[in-house]
């Protein structure tokens, strides 16, 4: 009789109301499943009134960690134990992770995005000028990250100029970033010492795939990095549009998939299979 096998697993995943069309589990599970780990990704619709009740159900499940969507990043911080630092400057959440009986908030929106501008882009941020379209959580965890990693100045351009300026001004305070506001009012040009464009909005996000920022992007130069933040469709319109001119392109799959990796590892203290994750998606999208 076997007396050694164990039938639990180990349980991880992502609260969000509404999450059903969150696709995080698609490639986490094909990362377990690629590593022979019994781990298991569950997708959970939590209402905010039920926030702080779900995260006394994972410490009493003994979840390894957990994922955050909206509307839950900024809720969450009230019922950890500890958040790191670049997160607390955030103000958000998107991922738990366990140290003993203590939950830890972190933060790896913006990491993913530093990991896909330094490996896939080949770019330092160290010292370079950043337009930033939206502001907001994506344009705030990125624009944190660049600040701390370096870069010289960064432009904050949004139509909302009291959301916008919240930005300037917790940039300021946690960063020796230069940091200005642009209303976003018309169609916007990108300066000619600007280093990397990033679209941090939802325009171009299926099903609305033909949409794009009000941008004049014969003012996009060759050579130049750009990045959009809409992991479905992978190659946006926008993505599209800079690559005809020349421009270096980051997608949003490639941020995807490093924000997971790095949860991943977070969780399991293995080093994620990133290009078993990013094919699981592009089938996932494709069809």
């Amino acid at each position: 009789m076997k007396t050694t096998t164990s039938y639990r697993e180990e349980l991880v995943g992502v609260f969000g109301f509404p999450v059903d069309e969150n696709p995080t589990v698609v490639m986490m599970d094909a990362a377990f499943q690629s590593l022979g780990l019994p781990w298991r990704y569950l997708t959970l619709k939590v209402s905010p009134a039920d926030l702080a009740v779900g995260i006394q159900g994972i410490r009493a499940m003994g979840f390894r960690g957990l994922n955050l969507t909206i509307p839950h990043k900024v809720e969450v911080l009230q019922y950890l134990d500890e958040v790191n630092a670049d997160a607390r400057i955030m103000g958000a959440v998107n991922t738990i992770y366990r140290d003993g009986e203590r939950l830890i908030g972190a933060n790896t929106d913006g990491k993913g995005f530093l990991k896909a501008l330094r490996d896939d882009a080949h770019m330092d941020p160290a010292g370079r000028k950043f337009m930033i379209l939206g502001a907001g959580g994506a344009a705030r965890s990125i624009s944190v990250e660049l600040a701390l990693a370096g870069a010289a100045e960064i432009e904050i351009v949004n139509r909302n100029e009291t959301r916008a300026r919240e930005l300037v001004d917790l940039l300021r305070r946690n960063t020796k970033a230069q940091v200005t506001f642009r209303e976003w009012n018309s169609e916007v040009s990108v300066p000619e010492n600007v280093d990397g464009l990033v679209n941090a909005t939802s325009i171009g996000l299926y099903p609305n795939i033909e949409e794009l920022p009000s941008l004049n992007f014969e003012t996009i130069r060759s050579g130049m990095v750009v990045c959009d933040v809409i992991p479905n469709p992978p190659r946006t319109r926008f993505v599209k549009e800079a690559e005809a001119r020349g421009a270096i392109t980051l997608d949003g799959l490639g941020m995807l998939v490093y924000q997971g990796a790095i949860a991943f590892k977070l969780w399991t203290g293995a080093d994620a299979p990133v290009d078993v994750m990013k094919q699981a998606l592009l089938a996932e999208f494709s069809g």
